[in-house]
């Protein structure tokens, strides 16, 4: 595959050029190689990593998970206790936020009820101004 340019490189990929550079600033991406003139060079070992950071980010896990995750792909039987439990715990927090999501479906739907039953106020409005107890 040929170098591809930072910007052909964001491009291709849907990331900002900021994004690319800040990756590479904070050591998640390798220093990229650069011309004379300093212009970044990607390379295809550059694109697969930058995709696997994606993928990564896509399943929700952090910057600094994903430097764990890349410092694993090099001896993959050895990381598979490290990766496993990151991704159980990624796993936890995900049920967890599930489960608060179907508490504020179950709220939402009920406040919706009310202003729709109510002949005049606004019950919704009224249950935000409502005192804490």
């Amino acid at each position: 595959m040929p170098i591809s340019t930072i910007g052909k490189t964001a491009c291709t990929l849907g990331m900002s050029v900021d994004t690319l550079r800040y990756y590479e600033k904070i050591g998640l991406l390798p220093p990229v190689a650069r011309d004379s003139q300093g212009r970044r060079h990607f390379a295809a070992r550059d694109l697969r990593r930058l995709r696997f950071i994606q993928r990564a980010q896509r399943c929700d896990f952090s910057l600094d998970e994903i430097r764990v995750l890349l410092e694993s792909r090099s001896c993959r039987d050895a990381a598979r206790p490290e990766v496993a439990r990151l991704t159980q715990q990624k796993l936890r927090d995900v049920q967890a936020r599930i489960a608060e999501l179907n508490l504020l479906q179950q709220e939402l739907g009920n406040l919706l009820q009310r202003c729709e039953a109510s002949g005049q106020g606004c019950p919704i409005i009224d249950r935000f101004d409502a005192p804490t107890k």
